[in-house]
């Protein structure tokens, strides 16, 4: 019963209306992006501090400079790193990105220099983790990187039950060791039935929450 209440619903939203209409909705937890079209790039700046100033529920800024893959070049890191020391300034406390290396690894080097400069902030590593070579073994080296607090991830399909089997030895696997943030497809109508299946504590989705749309876009 414990499970139930600690459940969080971590809802995934593009701009300001969208974050207070999530929060209103019930969210736990807000991520902020834009592009979600393009799967989540940074948010601009103003953005990110006018939502964050009228959150009292904890927020997290996606960092990622750009549509694509998750191989960063030495000025996208430059600018990855702008952004991180930006929200620490702010006193976000949270911001999530995901590096790879060009043989579908987490890139270990980039993540070390991007969490020096994140410290004391928190890391998610997003879904650049479902385009890795083995989930497992990756996660494993996140692991032993002792950088980051949590992993958001679908195993590798865009709807959870596509990959569910993974998924269950992922969570088996790293329970306690990562905080495991499941995602892909999770609705507000699908979340109960996708809870029995998994018996989880974190959730992520866009219309985690329910449908975000008709918040009024600014800026």
């Amino acid at each position: 019963m414990n499970q139930v209440m600690d459940i969080i619903k971590e809802a995934c939203v593009e701009g300001y209306q969208e974050a207070i209409q999530a929060k209103k909705l019930g969210a736990d937890r807000i991520e902020l992006c834009s592009s979600l079209n393009e799967d989540g790039l940074t948010p601009d700046r103003k953005t990110i501090t006018s939502v964050f100033k009228a959150m009292n529920i904890p927020v997290k800024i996606m960092i990622r400079p750009r549509k694509g893959n998750f191989i960063y070049n030495q000025k996208e890191i430059s600018q990855m790193e702008s952004d991180i020391l930006f929200c620490k300034k702010q006193g976000i406390k949270e911001v999530v990105f995901g590096c790879l290396d060009n043989k579908e690894r987490v890139d270990i080097d980039t993540l070390n220099r991007l969490a020096n400069i994140s410290y004391p902030m928190k890391i998610t590593f997003h879904k650049a983790i479902d385009h890795t070579h083995d989930i497992l073994v990756e996660m494993d080296r996140l692991v032993k990187a002792k950088s980051v607090a949590s992993v958001l991830t679908s195993g590798g399909s865009t709807y959870v039950l596509n990959k569910k089997t993974l998924l269950m030895k992922i969570l088996e696997n790293f329970k306690g060791k990562l905080n495991i943030i499941i995602a892909g497809g999770i609705s507000e109508n699908n979340f109960d039935n996708l809870h029995q299946v998994f018996q989880w504590n974190e959730y992520h989705g866009r219309r985690i929450v329910g449908n975000l749309n008709n918040a009024k876009k600014v800026g």
